[in-house]
């Protein structure tokens, strides 16, 4: 018996090999802050999997700034907008300009979320490291803190102006403002994607 198989099908399972991809990816970056620690053979395999890809951007110069490295975040926003392109061809089976203004609003709000959901992370970390007293100067925190604390700045400035502010209370307004703009941004995108969508273009 011969089955045929459609190229919305094609796309649907090419979008979820990148989502899982892009899981792939993250948490391989993920476990790269924590180099002390030994994951075995999982971690071997993860990293075969995973380091070629991440090596292609990793050659590039401009992506490095002092001891941080943004080509992971080069990387997933690739394989996200790779994502986006494969999810719109298997929902619609066809690219109108409506549906690719709509994929580069969703690549661009991909990126964007992704920062974003980065920085709150960064500083919900540093957030229970002051909250639990734990050492807060060893190497780990030293980039939690190379990551968090230009940020941290930047929005206590705005959030407070010249008021002094308690360390902890400056991190949680910022990772509430952040919380804030990731969930306006969030609901803005997907519906500026669905008008898109609806374009007859």
């Amino acid at each position: 018996m011969c089955y045929f198989v459609s190229m919305q099908t094609i796309m649907n399972i090419l979008a979820g090999a990148a989502g899982l991809y892009m899981l792939l990816i993250f948490i391989r970056v993920m476990l790269s802050w924590f180099s002390g620690a030994e994951y075995g053979r999982p971690l071997e395999l993860l990293r075969s999997l995973t380091d070629p890809y991440l090596n292609w951007f990793r050659r590039f110069p401009v992506l490095r700034a002092g001891n941080l490295d943004f080509s992971p975040v080069i990387a997933l926003a690739a394989l996200s907008l790779g994502y986006n392109v494969f999810s719109m061809l298997g929902r619609f089976g066809t690219l109108r300009l409506g549906i690719i203004i709509a994929m580069v609003v969703s690549a661009l709000w991909s990126g964007i979320s992704f920062i974003l959901g980065f920085f709150i992370a960064a500083l919900a970390l540093r957030f229970i490291a002051c909250a639990a007293s734990r050492n807060i100067y060893g190497t780990f925190w030293r980039m939690v803190d190379t990551v968090s604390q230009p940020v941290l700045y930047r929005l206590s400035r705005f959030l407070f102006r010249r008021r002094l502010v308690n360390y902890k209370a400056s991190i949680l307004a910022s990772i509430a403002l952040l919380a804030g703009a990731l969930l306006i941004g969030s609901l803005l995108a997907r519906a500026a994607i669905r008008v898109f969508e609806r374009l007859p273009l």
